[in-house]
């Protein structure tokens, strides 16, 4: 090796030095998916993240949202925030509207776990927070249909979860006999939605505080 060549290791270490990473709050629309492409030929005409901002390559979402929930969305090109985020130590609140006017009973069944599929298993939640709304939540107009009242009762509820299994709320009211009609997440840690709209994003200098 010459004398003046640098060595391999140190331009991988300057490159990462100077390598910032980027991190972005979105409000995840209804109908799209929670990742920038698929080679799934039957997914072609679905919505993507990368229709609602230029974003960096590398970037990817931290805890997705499935194609009907909306709200609060993070997305990072670092990994090692996107494992953090992933664990236990940070809090996801959702509201969900449920078919029906839900029951005390219900709510307390919520709280303290119930039993729903999970890869083809049958998996108990872990305890969480649950109370029901009596106030109609701020959340923006929706693109979706969802009944009125001629055809029955609907109630909100907010959902705070420490884990984060594939379309777990939606799982658990319907276990307790109250199907999810609409969902939104709020909150993550403690970072609001606030006033944000479908399609909104926010690039940040950090995701938490």
């Amino acid at each position: 090796m010459a004398k003046n060549q640098p060595r391999s290791w140190f331009i991988k270490f300057w490159v990462k030095l100077m390598c910032k990473h980027r991190h972005f709050i979105i409000y995840k629309p209804y109908r799209f998916l929670s990742q920038f492409k698929s080679n799934d030929s039957k997914q072609q005409k679905k919505h993507f993240l990368g229709e609602l901002h230029d974003f960096p390559e590398g970037t990817m979402a931290i805890g997705r949202l499935d194609e009907k929930s909306e709200g609060l969305l993070f997305l990072t090109t670092n990994g090692q925030t996107s494992d953090y985020i992933n664990s236990q130590k940070v809090e996801k609140e959702y509201y969900a509207q449920v078919d029906g006017d839900i029951t005390l009973e219900a709510i307390e069944q919520l709280k303290q776990g119930v039993e729903i599929g999970f890869n083809g298993r049958k998996y108990k939640t872990k305890p969480c927070k649950v109370f029901k709304l009596d106030v109609l939540p701020e959340l923006p107009e929706t693109t979706q249909k969802i009944r009125d009242d001629r055809h029955g009762p609907t109630s909100w509820i907010s959902v705070t979860l420490n884990e984060g299994k594939f379309r777990q709320v939606r799982k658990m009211t319907s276990a307790v006999g109250f199907p999810t009609l609409r969902l939104a997440r709020v909150r993550i840690g403690d970072v609001l939605v606030g006033s944000m709209q479908p399609g909104d994003v926010i690039e940040v200098s950090k995701l938490l505080r």
